[in-house]
């Protein structure tokens, strides 16, 4: 080989959306218990569910062309794109995963009046997801310009 890299490939972005997604999640899950109902859990103990990495994978396959086709676009209108395809995407894999499972794994009942689909979305929730699509294109940016030397073997 001549030294230089090979660009990642999609299942590659996808394992990669799934880990970003994974490792936000717990994240945000930890800060949002910190900050709950004035007590708090400093233990910082984020949670997700296996099931996530291959839901939040398929960023590469839906998010990348969607995020492609609306470059030229301004701002709130990719924003609301994402925050509707996400939200979208979370619909699909919730009914999906209690027809498969029985529950679905993030079951927002009980948390928001916004919640529909069984607890499968929660409405309140569209301009942080419009906020993670609007960062997302970020990722994919740098994800184009990720390249894979072989090493010396």
């Amino acid at each position: 080989m001549d030294g230089t890299g090979r660009p990642l490939t999609r299942i590659e972005r996808a394992v990669a959306y799934g880990a970003l997604g994974v490792a936000g999640e717990v994240t945000f899950t930890a800060l949002r218990d910190l900050a709950g109902a004035g007590v708090g859990n400093a233990r910082l103990e984020g949670r997700s569910y296996v099931w996530m990495l291959p839901i939040y994978g398929v960023a590469a396959y839906l998010f990348e062309p969607l995020h492609d086709a609306l470059a030229s676009r301004p701002v709130w209108q990719r924003a609301a794109a994402y925050a509707a395809g996400i939200m979208s995407v979370e619909m699909a894999t919730g009914t999906g995963l209690r027809r498969l499972v029985g529950e679905v794994p993030w079951d927002y009942s009980g948390r928001s009046r916004w919640v529909v689909g069984g607890g499968a979305v929660r409405i309140d929730y569209a301009p942080l997801w419009a906020a993670v699509g609007l960062g997302l294109e970020r990722v994919h940016a740098r994800l184009r310009t990720l390249t894979i030397t072989p090493g010396n073997t």
